[in-house]
């Protein structure tokens, strides 16, 4: 009886003294934000103290678990380097190897950001083949869904080798090469959350939907697929919350294919940044790429409508970027396989908007204003120098107020377009590579393809 009473009071001992624990983001060859002020947190026994100590410093920090049994700590990170090494001491000690101090991003979307080299992109064979760069690192997000926000999920950091390249976002590689290169081989740590077939109402906070009537009733016309969930936060509550707090320098989102029919995208992908920057506390770059034109069906302009919301997203949300890509995706291809590009045009935005180290044009054109005179509309746009048609067919039309669009003739003045019709002798309106499959042919001297748009309300 004594013996029992021994090995009971041993067992309560063992259960009383319970292991510090990380959640899976914190784990050997992470990159961390340089120059900042990073969040560790995790779970540990009520008032356990918790010291970490990074390599980089002599400086310990030191907290306490709640009576919740969580804990977290804010750590003074370094301008870029390593590797380093992090202590983690409770009761236990976990000891953190290979860590990696630069620009991290979050990446992602649908199934274009998701998009590995496996799946055949252009040059594939032989991009895996040279895809050993030891500062490029991956946390690849496994598909997940939940009712509720979850703390924790089942993924590790990865290095980037030919084999641990091909099986993550493609576009998420080249951007991490292109931006090594023009930082002088600053590590790039790449957070990637992403879901083929699936919306944007997925990825975002459920009662940011359910208080919005707007929001609220498009979540609910979607359609149910074999892809993926369509209810609100399902993708968030498993694949995003785990990783809110962990630092990053901007977020990179490839979506809007299964939001196709839409009639209030803008709104839904406005919602989906603000949300996360309240989430993150900070107002961070979000970088997104325009969908592709495509067969999305006849007599119809869904596809399109998309795009031109993605084109008002940039022009109301500050400190946001978009890269059209229509001039390299073919219109029968919903998963275009050149990749490569798409990264590079991310990272010449954020090399230029975020990082301040590239100078010159790297935004595509885009329509700014519109004018009327006499029989005359006067198109301005941004982004604008050298403009040009590169096979001269006008894929401009525009309208009397009765919104019956005809083909307009045109003439370049520097970086405005004039357009008439001898069918029209009021203009009100105009609309530019207005269909599911036209692809844009108005470039500016960077050789970046114009979004399409339309001034129709």
């Amino acid at each position: 009886m004594k013996f029992l009473k021994i090995i009971v009071l041993l067992l309560v001992a063992k259960v009383s003294y319970a292991n510090v624990i990380l959640p899976s983001v914190f784990s050997d060859h992470m990159v961390l934000q340089q120059q900042d002020n990073v969040r560790f947190w995790g779970w540990a026994n009520p008032d356990e103290e918790v010291v970490i100590s990074p390599s980089w410093t002599d400086e310990d920090y030191k907290t306490k678990a709640t009576n919740q049994a969580f804990w977290e700590l804010t750590i003074k990170t370094p301008k870029f380097g390593g590797p380093f090494t992090i202590v983690i001491k409770g009761y236990n000690e976990i000891v953190l190897k290979d860590i990696l101090i630069g620009e991290v991003w979050l990446c992602s979307g649908q199934s274009n950001m998701e998009m590995s080299a496996s799946w055949g992109i252009e040059n594939g064979i032989e991009e895996i083949a040279e895809a050993n760069h030891p500062n490029i690192r991956f946390f690849t997000v496994p598909k997940a869904s939940a009712e509720k926000p979850q703390n924790n999920l089942i993924a590790n950091w990865q290095v980037c080798t030919s084999e641990s390249m091909e099986h993550t976002s493609a576009l998420a590689y080249f951007f991490a090469k292109r931006i090594q290169e023009n930082l002088n081989d600053v590590p790039v740590g790449l957070l990637v959350s992403a879901w083929g077939g699936t919306p944007a109402e997925i990825w975002m906070p459920e009662e940011i939907i359910k208080r919005d009537s707007i929001l609220n009733k498009a979540a609910n016309k979607l359609a149910p697929t074999t892809y993926g969930p369509i209810k609100p936060a399902r993708a968030f509550n498993a694949m995003i919350n785990p990783l809110i707090g962990y630092n990053i320098s901007g977020v990179l989102w490839y979506q809007g294919e299964s939001n196709v029919g839409s009639k209030v995208y803008d709104k839904t992908l406005e919602a989906l940044i603000q949300s996360w920057r309240h989430l993150w506390q900070k107002n961070v770059p979000f970088y997104f790429v325009q969908i592709a034109p495509y067969t999305y069906g006849e007599n119809h302009f869904s596809g399109v409508e998309v795009r031109d919301a993605q084109r008002k997203v940039t022009d109301k949300i500050e400190n946001t970027g978009m890269v059209v890509i229509s001039d390299i995706s073919p219109i029968d291809d919903i998963h275009p396989k050149d990749k490569k590009s798409v990264g590079i045009r991310l990272a010449n935005l954020a090399l230029k908007k975020h990082y301040n180290t590239l100078d010159g044009l790297v935004e595509s054109p885009s329509f700014s204003n519109v004018t009327f005179k006499k029989n005359k509309a006067i198109v301005s746009f941004k982004n604008a120098e050298g403009l040009y048609l590169k096979d001269k067919k006008s894929l401009f039309e525009i309208a009397e107020a009765d919104k019956m669009f005809y083909h307009a003739t045109y003439k370049i003045q520097g970086t405005d377009i004039i357009l008439s019709s001898n069918k029209i002798t009021t203009p009100k309106y105009v609309r530019f590579a207005w269909g599911n499959t036209l692809q844009s042919n108005l470039f500016n001297k960077a050789d970046l393809p114009a979004s399409s748009f339309t001034t129709e309300k």
